[in-house]
């Protein structure tokens, strides 16, 4: 009975230190790997930042056709004689403003 005890004693002080040498290996290994985690989202950050010139033209872009498209859609329905002309005509400035604010916000808001 009393080897019995031992060696049981023994086994768990085995299995502590083998989940001790286990845990370290692995806080070593996240460790190594967070470093290069750290350098990965550094040079994602200056990959996107450096699209936002691109990004932004892109806007502008899309709101100056968005405002040729509205003002043919508003001289069409003028010409019509339709009531919500107004209606029509806000909503599409509305759009065209919107990307134009939305592209400066962005450009001001991430410093580029």
């Amino acid at each position: 009975m009393k080897n019995r005890g031992r060696e049981l004693k023994k086994f768990t002080i085995a299995k502590i230190r083998s989940v001790l040498v286990v845990l370290l290996l692995f806080v070593g290994y996240v460790t190594a790997y967070a470093q290069d985690g750290v350098a990965g989202i550094n040079e994602a950050n200056q990959k996107v930042r450096s699209y936002f010139d691109a990004g932004t033209e892109l806007m502008y872009a899309v709101g100056a056709l968005l405002g040729l498209i509205g003002a043919v859609k508003v001289y069409q329905k003028w010409n019509a004689g339709d009531p919500d002309t107004g209606k029509v005509a806000a909503a599409w400035f509305g759009s065209c403003v919107f990307l134009v604010v939305v592209a400066t916000v962005i450009k001001s808001f991430f410093g580029v």
